[in-house]
């Protein structure tokens, strides 16, 4: 695969630390979640990583909505992104939930977000390794 384009960040002392992209449009305190053991003051992976699914996965529903030619452009995609014991490491889990505006019906919508899922590069990196649950909204 030839990039089209390479994102690039740094992140320093792992999750109690701050992750900056290379041009500095990124720039996040670090912190586990409560959950974790943490103080949550700061973002954390999961949350990043929700972030980044969820605008990739709603680019992706746009690309198979136009050349579907279904208007999907006020569709709201939320990412959330579980972090759990796989044995002695860890592991992730994503459940995708899609809202589609009105005037799209169940079944054309659910096509177009199983479309999407093909295209979507977080999907396709994800696939085989991550457990991602599509729920249409």
């Amino acid at each position: 695969m030839d990039a089209l384009y390479t994102a690039v960040a740094t992140a320093t002392h792992g999750r109690e630390g701050r992750a900056v992209s290379s041009d500095g449009k990124v720039d996040v305190k670090l912190a586990p979640p409560v959950e974790l053991g943490g103080n949550g003051e700061g973002t954390n992976p999961e949350q990043l990583f929700a972030a980044g699914y969820a605008a990739c996965f709603g680019g992706a529903l746009g690309v198979v909505g136009r050349k579907a030619k279904v208007d999907v452009t006020d569709a709201a995609v939320t990412a959330e992104v579980g972090i759990g014991k796989v044995g002695e490491g860890f592991g992730l889990k994503v459940t995708l939930r899609v809202e589609l505006p009105e005037t799209v019906d169940q079944e054309t919508g659910r096509k177009l977000v199983e479309a999407a899922h093909q295209v979507c590069p977080y999907s396709n990196a994800t696939r085989g390794n991550i457990e991602v649950d599509l729920v249409v909204e």
